[in-house]
């Protein structure tokens, strides 16, 4: 619980003067890169404050200068400020509408293209699928969870529709990201962070041109995602 407290002093120590200092920056200059890079550098360090060290495989696989929808599973609080930073160049990301109203961080969000998205009304998930293929085309990648939520025990949870209908919209190659070790480290519903290495693991594109419909696209991004879970996790 300790670990879990000091990183969560830092992040509230230091997101407020960043965001002080480029916020006017950004709106100033019309860039967000220096925002973009300070908030990797701050979910890096916090990630190191929990005495977890990250272990990346697989990004020789595809070419980094391209766009990609990138989708990952989601077993902990610890997943995006691992899986964020570990994508190559600056990535859009899916959060759900709530994260948008926290001071700071909304605001930032918005000026980083992040998409907000409302699960729980339909015409509002269709507007949100329309706003990321939007940012996508300007030559942002995108970043998904497409279980949604949080699995309790490490197994995947079902896919989400949305983010398929995203990539068969744009036909953005899809790159399967498989985030292993952060349930055992800090499992949802839990508060105490276990020192160790969580390891992402990026599989080969898949090109969603070359199935038929969006349920052959989902099992096969399934598929890739679960072949590297532990033994235990797998269906």
């Amino acid at each position: 619980m300790l670990r879990a407290l000091i990183a969560f002093v830092f992040w509230t120590v230091t997101v407020p003067p960043a965001a002080l200092v480029l916020f006017p920056w950004t709106l100033i200059s019309g860039k967000v890169d220096a925002l973009y890079n300070t908030a990797m550098w701050l979910a890096r360090t916090g990630v190191r404050l929990t005495g977890v060290r990250v272990h990346v495989e697989g990004r020789e696989r595809f070419d980094p200068a391209g766009t990609y929808l990138y989708m990952c599973n989601h077993t902990s609080n610890l997943d995006p400020p691992i899986v964020v930073p570990a994508i190559p160049r600056r990535t859009s990301v899916l959060v759900k509408k709530e994260l948008f109203r926290v001071p700071f961080l909304g605001r930032a969000m918005r000026l980083g293209d992040l998409v907000p998205v409302d699960r729980r009304n339909r015409e509002a998930a269709i507007a949100s699928v329309e706003r990321a293929a939007a940012v996508m085309r300007k030559g942002l990648n995108m970043t998904v969870f497409p279980e949604g939520t949080r699995s309790h025990d490490g197994k995947l949870l079902p896919f989400k529709k949305g983010p398929f209908y995203l990539a068969i919209e744009t036909s953005f190659p899809i790159v399967p990201m498989t985030i292993v070790n952060t349930h055992d480290l800090w499992p949802k519903g839990k508060f105490r962070i276990r020192q160790g290495v969580a390891t992402v693991v990026f599989h080969d594109p898949i090109d969603p041109k070359q199935f038929t419909d969006r349920d052959a696209l989902m099992a096969a991004v399934r598929a890739k995602v679960e072949s590297a879970l532990p033994e235990k996790y797998r269906s």
